[in-house]
């Protein structure tokens, strides 16, 4: 039976680009592996969050491991979904895959989305959406799970957060000078913003921070004196950015949102993760394709200090 164009969507992650302040000459500079990463099991890796993994001494990616091979109903593919793990022992040249994260708390087969990872107070605290059971379509409650574990490979549910309604998803965190934890998340297609002083007590502001387009998977960092918001518009990635975390300034256009001149690169590139090492902003990005995919990497372009965009260099530094 003939499949729909979405049941044949699948899965890549991809090193997007970096975006560096410094001048580096040729020599300097390396291209990245296009794919960066493909789930060898599922070959759906999406929603990634990079983290330097203080235990295992090495860098590590949890995705989304969507069923992108699955003869399954329409949307099937992203739900019964676990959140997948990769490694890097070469700082960041080339990827492997180590299994799932256990985060089972309740009976049944159900479904993990998009996680995010932060160490404080000597534990890791992952923040990832959960949904009850598995479906077909779209629909269903969602909210976010908090665990905590001290070698990111055995986690401990601290509980489902308390936030605007019952149907929040695409946690990222960002811990101010002062202390306080702030989360962005998507609710109703726009972003939200909760606060604790702990990790464990959240309060919600009641109206959203983010709503002029709507979006997913809201990535919040610091670089070059601001902090930036990049979303999901479903057709590229909007780039807002802000001097206080309160007061966001959009861009006037958005990045990864066209094909590069690769065959397979397309159609564009969807929720990532930015790490800053230094003075170098690393996008890591999933696409959403049909077939395989690679991405052309110095095609994307961005306002204020973020030109230019370039290659990365495969190092790493924890």
């Amino acid at each position: 039976m003939k499949k729909s164009f979405d049941r044949f969507l699948v899965c890549s992650l991809l090193l997007a680009f970096v975006l560096l302040t410094l001048t580096l000459t040729a020599q300097e500079i390396r291209q990245a592996p296009a794919p960066l990463f493909r789930d060898p099991v599922y070959d759906g890796a999406a929603d990634p969050v990079v983290f330097w993994n203080n235990y295992e001494k090495e860098w590590w990616m949890f995705y989304t491991a969507r069923r992108a091979n699955a003869d399954a109903a329409d949307v099937a593919y992203c739900f019964g979904t676990n959140i997948g793990i990769a490694s890097s022992g070469d700082n960041g040249k080339s990827w492997v895959y180590r299994g799932e994260l256990d985060l089972d708390f309740e009976n049944g087969k159900n479904t993990f989305w998009a996680p995010d990872v932060v160490y404080f107070s000597g534990k890791y605290h992952l923040f990832v959406t959960y949904k009850k059971g598995v479906r077909n379509h779209w629909g269903g409650k969602s909210s976010i799970a908090h665990y905590t574990s001290e070698n990111a490979w055995d986690w401990k549910i601290e509980g489902m957060l308390s936030l605007s309604s019952e149907d929040v998803i695409d946690g990222t965190l960002f811990q101010q000078e002062d202390g306080t934890w702030k989360m962005w998340y998507k609710d109703n297609s726009q972003s939200w913003l909760a606060e604790s002083d702990d990790l464990y007590s959240w309060e919600w502001r009641k109206n959203p921070v983010i709503a002029d387009k709507p979006h997913e998977g809201p990535i919040i960092f610091e670089f070059e004196g601001y902090y930036w918001l990049i979303t999901d518009e479903w057709a590229g990635m909007g780039v807002y950015r802000s001097n206080d975390l309160e007061n966001w300034e959009k861009q006037s256009y958005p990045i990864l949102n066209q094909p590069s001149s690769r065959t397979e690169d397309k159609p564009s590139g969807a929720h990532g993760d930015v790490v800053v090492i230094d003075n170098n902003a690393i996008y890591f990005t999933s696409l959403i394709r049909e077939g395989s995919s690679i991405l052309k990497l110095n095609s994307m372009k961005m306002e204020y200090c973020l030109i230019p965009c370039v290659v990365l260099p495969f190092r790493l530094q924890n």
